[in-house]
């Protein structure tokens, strides 16, 4: 608001249009513009000094009127005067200029710059494969379990990186969450003994690793132990039960007594707790856990000459700890971020967790049980490297064994405690759309050194910040859209600092994320590369794998990994094989289960035709150092490097593009592929349930059709005239799509799960989850209210897609199944 003339004349811009004059002596005029009004508005805001300035309407006299009657003529004469020289400045200005071009505002060449490919180059070229050699050695000096003082040296080591004044970020801060975790006791280390009838210890099960370098003779090296195990103390005949799944123990269950005995169980096949879950509704009362020879060292067993430290072979003494329970998160806080005032259940009321006492151990430990064992023989399929037969138990030990008649005996000593973990939290602010975030994470706990697990990925993470923070430091380069890098804490204990961190920023992740990138052991071996994801993201990893040299070839990672493993694409050909982050097996699992954010998971892994190891088989013992990383599984680095190079790419890439690189035609192409296995498997049977799949069917082709009109706009030649508005619009759709298959009733027995394409499945198909589970467990009980259950899952499933096909559409309309 100005004054002019001595305050009688005065201007304001209304709500309605241009420039309007008033004159003081109108009253009527200045309450009909609302000149009135506002200045009532001001004056309750700013005060009555404020006006102090304008004169209301008792203060003006008829001199006034006379001299306003004056002053208007005055004014608008000058007004119509000014207008006309001001028409022949533009004429003169427009006709009588000679123009180079037209000027455009200075944010519209940002707005509209695409992904710059020399600078992808550029990024690929500075990663240093050294540099991430001195990463790990850094991360892995000394044991860094969650909440331990190894953990805050790794806390100060991403701060000092991620704050660093020449290549770190924008900002680093560490963000705190109070979880419940589970720890052997120092003082009283758990036991495992073999017990005669007058409880002479016969045998001991060893209590720490073998040390073979000073790295397993760090005192703070963990016992081995089942976090979240109970404690307590049991003893009873030993049996030997498989891999511990529900099958397992009631064929068990058809020849001995399993009333309390203590069951001796492989890892793999089911979960951790869920080995004791199975087993306690059979009276089990206790239950030990091993890795086979067979399932990791393709049946080597001698640390003379076969194992680690002669090859990348378990040793003997090794053991995979872990963390016993199904649902991922801080448990005595679902749903909530645990804060030190969250509100927490009971403990008592936590559910996924082994309801009696459970300890792992070491393959030369379980050798010395199983092959003592009595009773009839082990149907085939359950037998193991070992070079005895394996017995179900009599149970317990032979009458010739030299413990027969013996006891197993568990004495667990674990505590629970709620202590303090921190993620470490990095940040590149966008230039164009700050609002828009690409994540990038990785955990940043092990249970000893964990070099392969996490530190592997954590070196190659911040090997990428530091070439990209140095091209933000140095105002060579800014990204379109923000950048998180997450490294979180407590991951090894149910991925408790991702999950903290989605439930804390729901809102803001849930609308404003574009994708979240998962490294979490970036290298298993230097073979191939291994990725899964959900399918749009299929096209921007292929992408990035073709630009980047595969270590020890001159070919890309991309045909290297052809080479390796690959399908069939109706629509590309021959590519390579991509799995689905169908399970929790690391961070992906909160963004993309829990959030419905496109997510994937990237490593370098080995050639699975040469060996019969689940995994690298030093996981989660003393033995996974930087030694071990160093020789046997990625000498020279050159595996991480291209790691961080492909991971980068496509971090860039999400980051920078104009149009998001997410491919919804490879998504209707899978949803096809499920659709196709679920017809072979379940049409038939359906049909006499008098269930259609007809919706399904009519649902996967309305998302198909969407995808291609969504393609021809994005693949056409106008998308270059497009607005900024719409192009964002475009990028919504492409970014929103896996929220759009979340639902938070479909799985009310698994925690966390919410998205029904992508949940987890104990069926073992390759189809759509909640469907393949349910009619499992149909066809298992006949129960008519389980075939309802069938029916509901359909119905689920096909509303879903299509409400995820609608998305993909201007006016949300998609045509309706009808019989």
């Amino acid at each position: 608001m100005s004054k002019l003339y001595n305050d009688h004349v005065l201007w304001e811009e209304t709500a309605g249009a241009s420039l309007s004059l008033h004159s003081g002596i109108n009253n009527a005029v200045l309450h009909k513009t609302g000149f009135i009004k506002s200045l009532q508005v001001k004056k309750k805001i700013f005060g009555e000094d404020s006006l102090s300035g304008f004169r209301s309407k008792e203060t003006f006299s008829q001199e006034d009127l006379i001299s306003g009657r004056s002053m208007i003529k005055q004014v608008i004469i000058g007004v119509v005067c000014g207008a006309a020289v001001l028409t022949i400045g533009i004429l003169i200005g427009h006709f009588g200029i000679a123009k180079s071009g037209t000027s455009a505002p200075s944010w519209l060449k940002d707005v509209a710059k695409d992904v710059d490919e020399n600078l992808i180059e550029k990024f690929m070229s500075e990663v240093d494969n050294i540099q991430i050699q001195e990463n790990l050695r850094s991360l892995t000096k000394v044991p860094h379990m969650a909440t331990t003082a190894g953990d805050e040296e790794t806390v100060q080591i991403m701060l000092k990186r991620w704050q660093d004044p020449e290549t770190g970020l924008d900002k680093a801060w560490r963000e705190e969450y109070w979880v419940y975790l589970s720890f052997p006791d120092k003082n009283n280390p758990n036991t495992v003994t073999v017990v005669s009838p007058t409880d002479t210890v016969l045998h001991t099960i060893r209590e720490k690793e073998k040390p073979y370098t000073p790295d397993q003779s760090d005192p703070e090296v963990v016992q081995p132990y089942a976090a979240y195990s109970p404690a307590g103390h049991v003893k009873g005949k030993l049996v030997y039960a498989n891999q511990g799944k529900p099958s397992d123990y009631s064929e068990l269950n058809k020849t001995v007594d399993l009333r309390g005995t203590i069951a001796i169980t492989k890892y793999g096949g089911a979960g951790r707790s869920a080995k004791a879950i199975n087993a306690a509704p059979y009276g089990v009362v206790g239950v030990l856990v091993y890795t086979d020879p067979l399932d990791m060292n393709d049946g080597l067993m001698s640390d003379a000459n076969e194992t680690y430290p002669h090859s990348w072979y378990m040793p003997p003494s090794g053991v995979e700890r872990g963390s016993y329970n199904i649902d991922f998160g801080d448990l005595l806080t679902p749903h909530l971020a645990a804060k030190e005032e969250t509100y927490r259940i009971n403990a008592t009321d936590i559910t996924g967790i082994p309801p009696i006492p459970t300890q792992p151990i070491g393959f030369e430990d379980a050798y010395r049980l199983i092959c003592e064992l009595g009773g009839e023989p082990a149907p085939d399929a359950w037998q193991g490297g070992f070079n005895c037969t394996y017995n179900f138990g009599g149970p317990g030990f032979k009458p010739t064994s030299s413990f027969t008649n013996s006891d197993v005996k568990l004495d667990i000593y674990n505590y629970e405690e709620v202590k303090p973990s921190s993620n470490v939290m990095g940040f590149i602010r966008g230039s164009v759309e700050p609002d828009r975030y690409v994540i990038y994470g990785n955990h940043r706990d092990s249970w000893v050194h964990g070099a392969i697990d996490p530190s592997s990925g954590t070196s190659v993470m911040l090997e990428i910040t530091r070439v990209l923070g140095k091209m933000v430091k140095q105002g060579t380069w800014r990204p379109r859209r923000s950048i998180i890098f997450g490294s979180w804490g407590a991951e090894e204990f149910g991925l408790i600092g991702s999950a903290e961190y989605t439930e804390q920023y729901f809102a803001a992740l849930s609308e404003r994320s574009v994708a979240y990138i998962n490294v979490d052991i970036a290298v298993f071996a230097n073979a191939t590369l291994g990725a899964s994801g959900m399918p749009s993201m299929q096209n921007v990893i292929f992408k990035a794998a073709k630009q980047v040299k595969a270590p020890g070839h001159e070919k890309s990672v991309y045909d290297n990994w052809l080479q390796y493993t690959n399908k069939t694409s109706p629509t590309h050909g021959l590519i390579p094989r991509m799995g689905y982050l169908t399970g929790a097996g690391s961070d992906y699992a909160p963004f993309s289960h829990y959030l419905g954010i496109t997510s994937m998971d990237m490593s370098y892994t080995y050639d699975k035709t040469k060996t019969n190891a689940r995994i690298y088989p030093a996981y989660h013992t003393a033995y996974d150092t930087f030694d071990y990383a160093s020789k046997y599984i990625d000498p020279g680095f050159v595996g991480h490097q291209a790691v961080a190079r492909t991971a980068g790419n496509v971090l860039i890439r999400l980051a920078d593009s104009l149009i998001l690189p997410l491919n919804c035609t490879d998504y209707a192409e899978s949803l096809e592929e499920y659709l196709s296995t679920a017809l072979n498997l379940y049409e038939q049977k359906l049909k006499t349930m008098n269930i259609s799949m007809e919706p399904l069917k009519h649902a996967v082709t309305s998302f198909r059709a969407a995808v291609s009109n969504l393609e021809k706009v994005i693949q056409g030649p106008d998308l270059a005239n497009e607005t900024p508005l719409r192009v964002r619009w475009i990028n919504d759709q492409l970014m929103l799509l896996d929220r759009a298959f979340l639902d938070p009733l479909a799985f009310p027995d698994k925690y966390g799960f919410r998205h029904v394409i992508w949940a987890s499945s104990s069926a073992g198909k390759q189809t759509f989850p909640g469907l393949a589970d349910a009619y499992a467990n149909a066809e298992s009980s006949g129960q008519a209210s389980d075939w309802d259950k069938v029916h509901y899952h359909l119905s689920v499933l096909s509303q879903a897609i299509l409400g995820a096909a609608s998305t993909l559409t201007d006016d949300m309309q998609t045509q309706t199944w009808r019989k």
